[in-house]
């Protein structure tokens, strides 16, 4: 008998070993880079998101499953979505967290926003519908990011680092924030350290 604990990680292997092989990730033209830097447009995308509460990692994983349930199967065709890359964790907007200050939300009460961007392939009116009402597909409008790029575990220190340090790029570059960071995960928990690409992304106006 599969208990939900062998289930989860059964799951979680699947979903990730799609991740690892995930060859589509969301187009967009740089227009500025800068070492670890890039100031990046991004055109009209959809995205399956899932807002979540709770301390960032748990978060992560608990939007992560409730994600992967709709791409395999969890959905009104039975129909299984490829994974793209990045998986990508931001605060939820009901939290109003200043849009320029390091990503520090650590409560238990927290709000984070977890999203998978749909294949290209795909519009609002072809992807299957969730089964699980906390599934919503939303359409995103073209966007014009601030972008670090940086390896590692993407600890809570190293992702307030990368933020002010994204934040100095953008006073240098005159640009203002629109939004609050967003953290990018690219690569599966099993990839080594150094080898894991994550990065920081905050919205910037024209």
């Amino acid at each position: 008998m599969i208990t939900r604990a062998l289930f989860a990680l059964l799951l979680s292997l699947n979903v990730y070993g799609s991740l690892a092989m995930a060859t589509e990730e969301p187009p967009y033209t740089a227009i500025l880079k800068e070492g670890d830097f890039e100031i990046r447009e991004y055109p009209p995308l959809i995205a399956a998101e899932v807002t979540v509460t709770g301390e960032r990692s748990d978060a992560i994983s608990a939007g992560f499953r409730l994600l992967a349930g709709y791409i395999f199967g969890g959905n009104t065709k039975k129909q299984s979505i490829a994974m793209t890359a990045p998986v990508t964790q931001a605060p939820a907007e009901s939290e109003k967290i200043a849009m320029t200050a390091p990503v520090t939300q650590s409560g238990s009460e927290a709000e984070w926003t977890v999203r998978f961007i749909m294949p290209q392939s795909y519009t609002l009116d072809t992807l299957p519908a969730p089964n699980d009402p906390k599934v919503k597909l939303v359409p995103l409008a073209p966007a014009r990011f601030a972008v670090v790029k940086f390896s590692g575990l993407a600890k809570e220190p190293e992702i307030i680092e990368q933020t002010q340090l994204l934040n100095e790029f953008m006073t240098k570059q005159k640009l203002t924030a629109t939004g609050p960071a967003t953290l990018a995960r690219y690569d599966p928990p099993w990839t080594l350290w150094f080898l894991r690409r994550n990065e920081v992304m905050i919205p910037v106006g024209n």
